[in-house]
């Protein structure tokens, strides 16, 4: 468990350096969350029918989205994994006296989250100073900021442990364009970060809270909104847990089965 501890401080370390980036992700964050709130502004004040989200409620998503994209973005990689497995210098991976699962695992979850620590705050305080109805509006209640920091960090683990597929899968592939392609997605259209899933028709609807995809993203940000109430987050988090235990183990299972395939030539 140090190991891996050791490994999450290290890549959070290294990740908090880029700040050249981070500036850049900012500027563009807050370009596009103005773009897609005045396109939602557009629609809500042309259509006839009562949307099942407030405007302020989906501003507040898009927002949230937009500050804490390297937390919910399942195209967001590491090229060093992939060049690990490609390769065949996995095979300095697996002399570490450490599970191969673990060790990727906190070093990809350090990476999300130094990026994320780095744009958030600006990107959150730009948009909490917008007008209406452009603005990030305050949570309804306490409660529902602390749930939304439980729920978000568990959705971040569980982003974490579906990301994870990406590169197992590459081990059968070795080619990472597809699997991350596939997931990228599916996983961002189920996660509610095509079309919010508030306005998405009950027959998808019935799809999407099926799979795992929506617990990273929309759960959590409509917790923030109040969109979903304070009973509704408690009675979530567990479920949360379960899909986290249920991607976690089988995620250890499919790369054990993997890495008894890998086949390393040469030197």
């Amino acid at each position: 468990m140090k190991a891996y501890a050791s490994i999450f401080k290290l890549r959070l370390a290294n990740g908090l350096q880029y700040r050249t980036a981070a500036l850049a992700g900012i500027a563009t964050q807050l370009f596009f969350g103005l773009v897609f709130i005045m396109i939602v502004v557009a629609f809500y004040r042309h259509s006839a029918v009562e949307q099942p989200i407030s405007l302020s409620q989906l501003a507040a998503y898009i927002w949230l989205q937009q500050a804490f994209l390297s937390f919910i973005m399942l195209w967001f990689r590491d090229n060093e994994l992939f060049q690990l497995i490609t390769t065949g210098n996995i095979a300095y991976e697996l002399c570490r006296p450490t599970g191969i699962y673990g060790f990727w695992y906190a070093k990809l979850l350090a990476q999300r989250l130094a990026s994320a620590i780095l744009r958030c705050i600006p990107v959150i305080f730009i948009a909490l100073l917008l007008p209406a109805p452009y603005r990030l509006t305050l949570p309804p209640h306490p409660i529902n900021l602390i749930l939304f920091f439980v729920t978000l960090a568990l959705g971040l683990f569980i982003l974490v442990a579906i990301s994870m597929f990406i590169y197992i899968m590459t081990f059968v592939t070795m080619s990472p364009t597809g699997s991350l392609l596939m997931f990228s997605v599916l996983g961002e259209f189920f996660a509610g970060l095509t079309v919010p899933i508030p306005l998405m028709p009950d027959w998808l609807k019935t799809i999407v809270y099926a799979l795992p995809f929506r617990w990273s993203a929309d759960f959590p940000f409509r917790v923030y909104s109040g969109h979903i109430s304070a009973n509704e987050a408690l009675a979530g988090i567990p479920l949360q847990l379960l899909w986290l235990a249920a991607l976690v183990a089988l995620g250890m299972y499919t790369m054990r089965g993997a890495l008894q395939r890998v086949v390393v030539q040469g030197g």
